[in-house]
């Protein structure tokens, strides 16, 4: 989605932050749609009251009118009190907006379908009703149960919200139990946003090139659905929707997702208020963790253990995670080992080993798909059946839904042996058992 940058923007943050989370916040505010114009530092720690020191929330206004800024991004959480007072001292017509309210504006702009548009919805009431309380008077405090008052509104409308989501098909499940009907194995990409994950999906996927992909960023909407492509623009967020296209992993055909990227120092429970994205991790049979190898060390594995932590919460087992070491080709040969000794630090051991990898020169992507073919459920079936009509449908059926070693016909029988998924397979020795009865 393309944005018309015409919103001027003052970023507020602390010395702590470090330059790759500042290029992480100016980047979503890019997304957002702003310019950012000045950037304002705290140096010190938090102020209980109003985040920054009042000296410096007085360099903030100042800097806020000399820039004629429309609004003021805080690189972190403000608290409800924090906000209103940070608020309150700064310029009129400058609104006052943190990390996490950024990010819910960025996912509204985005939803594409109905469910997607009220998740984000509820999402953002929630967020701000705490806010809406916190800057209130006294008298319409006493009023927050009454029909007509802003308080009371929005508590209705969260409900209502509630119980919308629950009554509203989840498109997601039904895909997934679509395609387990029919078959299909089922790979999920997870990880950090700008980590290499849709770049992977073109490089899987059968009908995708990271050349066309160059091209979908000129043309194509962010509200992508199930089967819309994936684009590798490095901005974040490009679509809330998952994005899945078939993939032949060792003549295997599977199903590749790819999912919205995590961010940090954002609580993952906000994003899963909004978005089934992570469930998909959950129903898949691998799960390829991608992680951003370039990142600094201590970043690096911050971000695998949260993810790894992330995944867990999903109820996915260790030993359907493929980890991959993405964007080593940025990194020296000491630093590659640093990082491959940093991930199995952390790494369950039941995870497949670390692939060290460039997705995007194409190194070590056959590694890749080799860890994903040994985690598929897996299982061998030599079937026979007499040569016919039936026979021959069942022979191109098992051409498109596992990995045929080969095909023998000899005289009035067929000989068919194939791998791929147990349930699929005893599917086709029932079907071949009627035919000779």
């Amino acid at each position: 989605m393309s944005r018309t940058h015409d919103r001027r923007t003052v970023v507020a943050k602390r010395s702590a932050t470090t330059p790759v989370e500042t290029a992480e916040i100016r980047a979503l505010i890019r997304t957002a749609g702003d310019d950012v114009v000045a950037e304002v530092t705290q140096a010190g720690p938090e102020d209980a009251g109003t985040y920054f020191g009042r000296g410096k929330v007085r360099e903030l206004a100042e800097t806020a009118t000399d820039r004629d800024a429309q609004r003021v991004v805080v690189d972190g959480e403000l608290t409800p009190s924090q906000h209103h007072a940070l608020e309150s001292m700064i310029p009129d017509g400058t609104a006052v907006v943190d990390r996490y309210r950024l990010v819910l504006e960025i996912f509204e702009a985005q939803a594409g379908t109905r469910r997607a548009q009220r998740q984000v919805e509820l999402a953002r009431l929630r967020y701000d009703l705490p806010r809406l309380i916190e800057s209130a008077d006294e008298g319409a405090l006493n009023k927050g149960t009454e029909k007509g008052s802003p308080v009371y509104d929005v508590r209705d409308r969260i409900d209502r919200l509630e119980q919308t989501l629950e009554e509203l098909p989840n498109p997601a499940e039904q895909f997934r139990r679509r395609r387990r009907e029919e078959g299909f194995d089922l790979v999920t990409i997870a990880g950090y946003t700008n980590a290499g994950k849709s770049t992977l999906l073109h490089r899987l996927a059968d009908d995708l090139s990271l050349e066309e992909s160059r091209a979908d960023q000129e043309t194509e909407p962010a509200d992508s659905t199930e089967n819309a492509t994936a684009t590798v623009a490095d901005r974040l967020f490009e679509t809330l929707e998952t994005t899945t296209r078939r993939a032949t992993i060792d003549g295997r055909p599977v199903l590749a997702t790819d999912t919205v990227g995590f961010v940090d120092d954002l609580p993952h429970d906000l994003v899963e208020s909004f978005s089934s994205t992570l469930s998909e991790a959950a129903a898949a049979d691998v799960v390829v963790l991608v992680a951003d190898a370039s990142d600094p060390p201590e970043r690096f594995r911050d971000r695998l253990e949260v993810s790894l932590e992330v995944l867990a919460a999903q109820g996915v087992d260790d030993d359907r995670i493929v980890p991959v070491l993405n964007k080593v080709d940025r990194l020296s040969k000491d630093e590659r080992t640093g990082r491959l000794e940093r991930a199995l630090g952390c790494l369950p051991a039941s995870t497949a080993d670390p692939i060290p990898a460039s997705v995007l020169e194409g190194t070590n992507l056959e590694a890749l798909r080799t860890a994903i073919r040994d985690r598929l459920p897996t299982a061998s079936a030599t079937i026979r059946m007499p040569n016919c009509d039936e026979a021959m449908a069942l022979v191109s059926e098992a051409y498109d839904r596992t990995s045929v070693e080969s095909v023998d016909y000899d005289g009035s029988e067929v000989r068919l042996e194939c791998r791929g998924r147990p349930s699929v397979l005893e599917r086709f020795r029932s079907r071949a058992a009627a035919l000779t009865r």
